[in-house]
Order: C-alpha cells, then sequence, then structure tokens
C-alpha cells in the first residue's frame, strides 16, 4: 500500500503529477524511518529532522507531527511489516513548471514500507570504499530529494569493485554517499562535526550517544585523508545499516582489515537499544 493524495490506496492505482516540483525540481524532502519489532525506531529524531529540513527549504508541511505518525502507523498496519523501513517523502506540490515557490498549492506527501532484515552478514565482515572528492551542494545537512551526487559515487565505487565512497572537501574527510563516517583513531572515535556539509544523521547521534555510554572518547572534528589513511577502526552509520565496519580503503586494509573491537563493542551496545 501506498500513501498518496491523502489516502491509502494500492501500488497499482498511486501515481505522481508530471508537474509535480519533485518530479522536475526535485524540491522536497524526505526521511527513512527504520523499524523494528513493528516499531519506529528514534521516530521523534527523524520528525525533528524532517521539520528541520522542511523549515529551511520554505516547505509547509502538510500534516502535524501526530498526523504523520498516524499515516505510518496506518501504512506499517496494512503490511504488517515487523522488520524494515518506512519511507516518506513531501514535495512542494503540483504547479506549472516555474522556479519561484508556486501560490496556493498544498504539498504532496507519499510514503510506503518496505520488509527487510538487518544487514547482518555485512555488519560482520565490513566493506570496501574507495575516496572521492565531495562534488554535492553545501547544505548536506538538509534531507532533500537532490541525491544524484550520491547516485554517482555509489555508481562509481560499484564499477571499481567497492562498497561505497567516503567524501572529501579540499582532503578534509566528510562523509559517505549515504550514510555518516566514523573512524578509530588512538582509541577514540572521531567524525566531522554536525554542520552543513553533513547529514545529521540519527543514527550517528544514537552512536555518539553510545560512546558516552560506554566510556569510549569520541570527538566532533574534522580530519584529513591522511588521518582516515591512519585509522585503527573505521565504520559507517546509518538508519538502514546500523554500524557496518570499513574494512578496506581504497584497496588498503584498515588496521588489521577486520572489524576492530571498538566497532564491535558500539555494534552490541546499539543492538543492546533495539526493541525486544
Amino acid at each position: 500500500m501506498i500513501w498518496i493524495d491523502d489516502r491509502l490506496v494500492p501500488e497499482s492505482e498511486a501515481s505522481v503529477s508530471y508537474l509535480d516540483r519533485g518530479y522536475y525540481f526535485g524540491d522536497g524532502i524526505y526521511e527513512v524511518f527504520r523499524v523494528y519489532g513493528g516499531q519506529l525506531y528514534e521516530a521523534e529524531a527523524h520528525y525533528d529532522r524532517l521539520e528541520r529540513s522542511a523549515g529551511a527549504i520554505g516547505l509547509r508541511l502538510p500534516y502535524t507531527r501526530k498526523e504523520l505518525g498516524g499515516i505510518l502507523r496506518s501504512l506499517l498496519d496494512s503490511e504488517q511489516v515487523q522488520d524494515g523501513s518506512v519511507y516518506m517523502q513531501i514535495t512542494r506540490g503540483v504547479a506549472p513548471r516555474a522556479h519561484d515557490f508556486p501560490a496556493g498549492v498544498r504539498p504532496v506527501l507519499l510514503a510506503y514500507c518496505t520488509a527487510s532484515a538487518r544487514p547482518l552478514a555485512m555488519m560482520r565482515t565490513g566493506v570496501s570504499v574507495i575516496t572521492r572528492p565531495d562534488i554535492r551542494w553545501l547544505r548536506c545537512d538538509l534531507k532533500t530529494l537532490n541525491l544524484l551526487g550520491s547516485v554517482l559515487a555509489k555508481q562509481e565505487a560499484k564499477e571499481q569493485g567497492a562498497d561505497d565512497v567516503i567524501w572529501h572537501r579540499d582532503g578534509t574527510v566528510t562523509e559517505c554517499s549515504a550514510s555518516n563516517l566514523m573512524i578509530v583513531k588512538d582509541g577514540a572515535v572521531l567524525t566531522h562535526p554536525a554542520n552543513h556539509l553533513i547529514l545529521h544523521g540519527v543514527t550517528r547521534a544514537v552512536v555518539l550517544r553510545l560512546t558516552r555510554e560506554q566510556g569510549i572518547a569520541a570527538e566532533e572534528r574534522a580530519f584529513s585523508l591522511e588521518t582516515l589513511a591512519q585509522a585503527e577502526e573505521a565504520f559507517l552509520t546509518g538508519t538502514t545499516m546500523e554500524i557496518v565496519p570499513i574494512v578496506r580503503i581504497d584497496g588498503m586494509p584498515v588496521g588489521g582489515g577486520v572489524p576492530g573491537p571498538v566497532t564491535r563493542r558500539l555494534q552490541q551496545a546499539f543492538e543492546a537499544t533495539l526493541p525486544s
């Protein structure tokens, strides 16, 4: 089932107008919620980010937070998803093509849920990545529909036999194509500050909270490609990925080339936060 045009409809009946601004401008925002045991994980943090993204691009949300919760609940109930994700996007609406905001147009919300298992195999073995210049715009903190830079990066990684890309701006490491990045250097966790250059990841925030609870030193500060190359451990964090070790960067092993002890410890701590 798909939620669109203020109602829940079968997928075969769902359609989007060719005049939707999300289609020809990417003029909209989105969120992906993880579902564990039939419940949305860290839902309030996702709603907070959705509202922040909407406000930053001048988009009026068509529903209250409570109403959005009801919509997502109806989706989960209709599909009976226990473990998976919910995708939700909101565009500025349907209007004749013009760059300035149209007047009197209601935003369009589309949402659907997908059943999917936790990526346990990837979490155990880790992934390989390549580094590339960050070609995205300067508001990476907003979860908008403009994702072509990430699409191109992911495709290049695939063509190079890697799983993902680590972005850098003039040698300063930012994040991965669709997730945040953390490394372990001298026993401490390092990650880029949550400014306009990276997405303010929900899982990233959970992991930083867990470092404090676990007594693991952590610092939000920019670091270089040289520091990345010297990392003892590296891992990515994301809503659907949780915590995935990075074991090779540009063909070179990270640490011993296997998931490290700090990463494993944080994985275990994260799992303990999931609904039973």
